[in-house]
């Protein structure tokens, strides 16, 4: 079992993040680890080894196990059930890496993401390997980063981030494939594998979507673009305000949600205000001021 600092994934777990439920596949090493730090998760675990759900070290963590090769079969899960998929090295071993990585997402919530890693290129060792003619990763993939990034753009992801794992290059071994007009942006060719965390959206919209209930994030946004658009503006802006005061939106939110998804900002925002009771302006107020502060970033 790896331990310590070789579960380097875990990095990417925020301080007090408590997710709901993760899915490990394959890297079973992380899942002691997982149920550590999150007592109350639902842990899932897909492996191809029956053996494997039958170690020691295994026992005793309430792990729902699945057999399958997930390369070859599809997930038994329902759409959207997974607040984390983990699993390293997950698209160095798949014929159709794209594939993979866009049916695992429709697994992952839209406030979850995937952690993974692949072994990079354009490392200083592999790049000797190949210019001595060696190549060693016969039955696997290699990537750069910028590719990676662009399968994982492709596969529908929205926000990626890379954390690099050093290989302890010395000046004498990189600085010769610099010389002959390698790019070395972040150290690259001194970076063994990439780290990997995918949003399946961007950062400020899984922060929105997380916020409320997804009933009444549905009705807000309906209710924006109704008044957006001129209407029956009396009725759906008496069902905005309806709806802040029972679910509790606030100011800052509602300014939030109107920046992501109001195309015409100034007709919604003069159809909100003219349609308003005088004692909503404070509450507008706040709203105009977070839409002004997302328009000047």
């Amino acid at each position: 079992m790896e331990t310590g600092d070789e579960l380097k994934l875990l990095r990417f777990f925020e301080p007090g993040e408590m997710p709901g439920s993760v899915l490990v596949i394959e890297s079973i090493q992380y899942l002691p680890a997982i149920r550590s730090r999150f007592p109350g998760a639902a842990l899932f675990a897909v492996v191809s080894d029956r053996d494997m759900t039958q170690t020691p070290e295994m026992a005793g963590l309430g792990i729902k196990w699945t057999v399958l090769d997930y390369r070859e079969e599809v997930l038994p899960f329902p759409r959207h059930t997974f607040d984390v998929v983990l699993s390293e090295r997950m698209l160095e071993n798949v014929a159709n890496p794209q594939d993979i990585a866009s049916g695992i997402g429709t697994f992952i919530k839209d406030t979850g993401y995937l952690l993974t890693s692949f072994e990079n290129i354009r490392y200083w060792r592999v790049l000797r390997e190949l210019m001595d003619g060696h190549y060693y990763a016969i039955v696997r993939r290699r990537y750069a980063k910028p590719e990676f990034e662009r399968l994982l753009y492709a596969s529908f992801y929205k926000d990626i981030f890379f954390a690099p794992v050093r290989g302890g290059g010395t000046g004498d071994e990189i600085n010769p494939f610099v010389a002959a007009g390698f790019e070395n942006r972040l150290n690259d060719l001194d970076t063994e594998v990439w780290l990997v965390k995918a949003l399946r959206s961007s950062s400020d919209v899984a922060l929105l979507k997380a916020a409320y209930a997804p009933e009444a994030r549905k009705r807000l946004a309906i209710l924006l673009r109704r008044i957006e658009y001129e209407i029956d503006l009396p009725e759906n802006v008496g069902a905005l305000w309806e709806l802040i005061d029972k679910d509790g939106f606030l100011a800052d939110y509602i300014g939030r949600f109107a920046a992501s998804v109001v195309v015409h900002q100034d007709v919604f925002r003069m159809a909100l205000s003219e349609h308003s009771p005088k004692e909503r302006q404070a509450f507008l107020d706040e709203v105009w001021e977070r839409l002004r502060r997302i328009g000047a970033e």
